[in-house]
């Protein structure tokens, strides 16, 4: 779980790293190592340790603590595609990319370390090796780097958008375009810790969709995604008034979601496609409807038929 602080007055036009030491009562260094470990960040710009901060600016700490007792491992953790610099895993529902404050269940990173697998020991502790994420209820897809190449390769890619990530999202109602790009800027939600909405003050966020198959009370989109907010299918087809069915969060029709038998949003990482970071080849890797979200839509299209 995430903690914000305000930045006070006497510290605006400090260095990021100095104010940070102050404001949480530790050391300089450990200060810088939280901000290039992007453990601590200020919220709505990128900001490195030599940094300004500014009047208004807000840091956001997600710190990685040391777990009590071993994490459960995933069983279920497929791969989709492995070779010396890179694995790409086909996650479940219900396992996080990684461990974080207050997570008790299985992650990715620790069930392939769990396995054996060799991760690169570049990334944030508790996340090397990570350059992108699924949500923990989220299925499909999800790219970890094994060699040091890998990491600083792909993690260009994925921070200048050139991996093209293709999800599958059944959302609520009929939407009236066959196409369309949804482009707002997404924030954490003033309401809760673990809500986002589109606002203002946001991050720069683009949707682009396609209509797939038209059900009335919801229609199955292809979804691309140019940047790689928390939540941005979930928030932003939300905001147009097309909550992902299941996912009550953001204004799903709970009733729709227990009578397909969800019990999350139907959202999966269909396809990554990406320049291999050692051989330049441009690789495609795909991925299938796990069960929960295949008996759903056959339930569906059996209601409309």
């Amino acid at each position: 779980m995430s903690r914000l602080l305000p930045t006070p007055d006497a510290l605006v036009g400090k260095r990021f790293d100095v104010a940070l030491s102050k404001m949480m009562g530790i050391s300089r260094m450990k200060a810088a190592g939280l901000v290039e470990s992007q453990q601590a960040t200020v919220l709505g710009r990128e900001v490195s340790k030599s940094g300004i901060l500014q009047a208004g600016d807000t840091i956001e700490l997600d710190i990685v603590e040391e777990r009590p007792e071993p994490e459960p491992l995933s069983q279920d953790l497929g791969v989709a595609y492995e070779d010396d610099d890179i694995i790409v895993v086909d996650k479940p529902v219900g396992v996080a990319a990684h461990s974080s404050v207050g997570w008790t269940g299985p992650t990715v990173l620790g069930s392939l370390l769990a396995r054996g697998v060799h991760i690169t020991s570049y990334g944030a502790p508790g996340r090397q090796g990570i350059v992108s994420r699924l949500d923990v209820g989220t299925s499909g897809l999800m790219l970890v780097c094994k060699s040091e190449l890998a990491y600083k390769e792909m993690r260009r890619q994925f921070a200048q958008h050139e991996v093209v990530k293709t999800y599958h999202a059944l959302v609520q109602g009929n939407l009236k375009q066959d196409k369309a790009t949804i482009e707002a800027p997404i924030g954490r939600a003033k309401v809760s810790d673990f809500r986002f909405s589109v606002t203002p003050a946001g991050k720069e966020a683009i949707t682009h969709w396609d209509v797939l198959e038209r059900f009335g009370e919801a229609t199955l989109v292809s979804v691309n995604l140019e940047t790689g907010r928390t939540h941005q299918i979930r928030v932003h087809f939300s905001s147009i008034g097309h909550p992902l069915v299941g996912d009550p969060m953001y204004g799903a029709n709970p009733e729709l979601s227990a009578e397909l038998g969800l019990e999350r949003q139907w959202l999966h990482a269909m396809q990554l496609e990406f320049r291999h970071p050692r051989t330049h080849i441009w690789t495609t890797v795909k991925s299938e409807y796990p069960k929960d979200l295949r008996e759903a839509l056959e339930m569906m299209r059996s209601r409309h038929k």
